[in-house]
């Protein structure tokens, strides 16, 4: 039987998208330092738009101007994948675990993260799948409802996984999401038959089926109610 795996859970509420990637940015280069454990951020961000690295702008259908009218952000990154969209109401995971000590590897870490959003979907009756090749994320029949962009440094990963639990989808509308033109985004509100609980039950329910997926033991999860402000008096 396995030394059971401890991960600390940090739930941020919404948090501006440069400010959770200063985060993400000091936790890789203190988890490379096994200065902390594997730890996740749970969050969600006011309405962002991001590229990944290959800077897929042809994706994007509406100026930066016309961006910042809706009141929304655009933000360049390193993780993989294409555009994609951010915003209230959507579950986002940010992951800083080591995939050395959990011993898989990268294609296998983004199996697990699909795997966590389809176990997550199915807890409402939703049956999602993984996509195909070149459709990285989850499914509903021919509509998203997971997304998924990460990178992976020395074997920390960072960025990770959004689900949407009942984002405004019109936000879609102006941008290919993940470069794939001829499907539609969805949400669990969308997709359910039954009454949701409160988001935060979502969260919390998200959050526990990634510890199941990565071998977490859920007594050994440490949850702190963190903002932005009081993570940075604590780390800074």
């Amino acid at each position: 039987m396995g030394v059971p795996r401890h991960l600390e859970v940090w739930k941020m509420g919404t948090v501006n998208y440069l400010n959770a990637l200063r985060v993400q940015e000091k936790l890789v280069s203190d988890r490379k330092a096994n200065k902390i454990s594997d730890t996740l951020l749970s969050l969600q961000h006011p309405p962002t738009y991001t590229l990944g690295k290959r800077r897929t702008d042809h994706n994007l259908l509406v100026s930066e101007s016309e961006l910042k009218n809706m009141g929304a952000e655009l933000h360049c990154t390193q993780r993989g994948g294409d555009i994609t969209y951010h915003g209230p109401h959507q579950a986002v995971l940010y992951p800083i675990i080591s995939l050395r000590h959990l011993g898989i590897g990268a294609r296998a870490y983004v199996e697990k993260l699909e795997l966590t959003m389809i176990e997550l979907a199915s807890l409402y009756g939703v049956k999602a799948y993984a996509g195909r090749k070149g459709e990285t994320g989850v499914w509903v029949g021919q509509r998203k409802i997971g997304a998924i962009g990460v990178r992976i440094q020395s074997g920390i990963t960072s960025h990770g996984l959004a689900f949407n639990i009942d984002p405004d989808l019109s936000y879609y509308k102006h941008i290919i999401p993940c470069g794939i033109s001829d499907k539609e985004v969805t949400s669990l509100r969308k997709e359910a038959n039954l009454e949701l609980p409160s988001e935060q039950v979502i969260h919390e329910q998200l959050i526990s089926c990634f510890a199941g997926q990565f071998g977490f033991n859920s007594n050994l999860l440490d949850k702190k109610n963190l903002s932005f402000s009081e993570m940075l008096q604590l780390y800074g």
